[in-house]
């Protein structure tokens, strides 16, 4: 009997806190001013510093995670503690830098006791809030204001839940708004993503590709054929004639040639990479994502892909290739 109980308290109280973060978004979907937004990222794309966010408590985490994701998505940011800021930290913040200030209530002592030195130094200040009469949004030039009609979703209507949630979505909506209007694209996603695997998969075939590789021409013969491979260590060689690929060979053709000489009785010195080679071999745009590359070897069952720039060839992008960069 204890644990129904218990499973229904946790149902009830887990259903408040969904509850009320729902129509908050439901309210804030239908009120939001898009003219806000564009203007607040009119002046911040019109400036060359950076967006500083502040906020006490579970506000400034959430301002952590929103001048991360400025950061990440172009613009540049940095979370400053407004404790700090009373304190000296203040010198961090330029005349080209702007403020991004989050507080449910908008009278969180730290900040209000801030906004003045803020306003003496001319930073253009903007608030996420539940109350724009405030004094942090009376001193705001953009206010972004939410509304939190069924409370917090907290049992005791305490915890910051439903309001964090809310200032969440807002600065995504902040950043997203940024990002079309820099012109943010997948390339620079992923130079700011160096490490993670989410630029591993939007890195260029070009990136990874082995710009010298193993070539040999068509009537080459069988011991310079394994002696390109052998140097160029990639299990591979290419055929070309100038600028033209008319194949590659590679371990399987080598073996295959073999096979088949020893069945016919050939000298398989006598072959050369014209007769060894596979003629239309599996290539792919310098351009592409390398994980369309991954895609392409993993559905053939190869290990390497010929890149071409223009119609060229221009380099071999090879499995191990993309396992080191992540991206398998």
């Amino acid at each position: 009997m204890k644990d129904e109980n218990e499973a229904a308290g946790s149902l009830e109280v887990g259903n408040a806190v969904l509850d009320a973060a729902r129509e908050a978004l439901r309210e804030l979907r239908e009120t939001w001013d898009p003219q806000v937004v564009d203007g607040w990222v009119q002046m911040v794309a019109g400036r060359s510093g950076r967006v500083v966010l502040t906020g006490m408590g579970k506000s400034g985490l959430v301002a952590q995670k929103i001048a991360a994701t400025l950061a990440s998505t172009g613009c540049p940011a940095f979370f400053l503690h407004p404790a700090e800021a009373l304190h000296g930290d203040l010198g961090m913040v330029t005349p080209e830098d702007s403020i991004l200030a989050l507080s449910n209530s908008g009278e969180s002592e730290e900040l209000v006791r801030l906004l003045p030195s803020l306003l003496r130094l001319g930073i253009p200040i903007a608030a996420i809030t539940a109350r724009p009469e405030s004094s942090l949004g009376q001193a705001a030039e953009w206010t972004f204001g939410y509304r939190l009609p069924e409370g917090e979703g907290c049992p005791l209507d305490l915890a910051p839940m439903a309001s964090t949630t809310l200032q969440l979505i807002w600065g995504d909506v902040l950043a997203s708004s940024l990002m079309a209007r820099k012109g943010f694209t997948r390339d620079l996603f992923a130079l700011n993503h160096p490490g993670g695997s989410l630029g591993a998969k939007l890195l260029k075939v070009f990136a990874l590709m082995h710009t010298s590789w193993p070539v040999v021409r068509p009537e080459a013969t069988l011991t310079e054929v394994l002696k390109a491979m052998t140097e160029g260590r990639l299990g591979m060689a290419g055929v070309m004639e100038e600028t033209t690929l008319a194949g590659v060979i590679t371990d399987g053709d080598l073996r295959r040639s073999l096979e088949k000489a020893e069945q016919e009785g050939w000298n398989p010195l006598d072959l050369s990479a014209s007769q060894v080679m596979t003629r239309t071999p599996a290539i792919i745009e310098d351009q592409a994502l390398a994980i369309e590359a991954a895609g392409i070897m993993e559905a053939r069952k190869i290990t390497f892909l010929v890149v071409m720039r223009q119609g060229t060839p221009c380099g071999v992008i090879h499995i191990h290739d993309l396992l080191a960069a992540k991206v398998l």
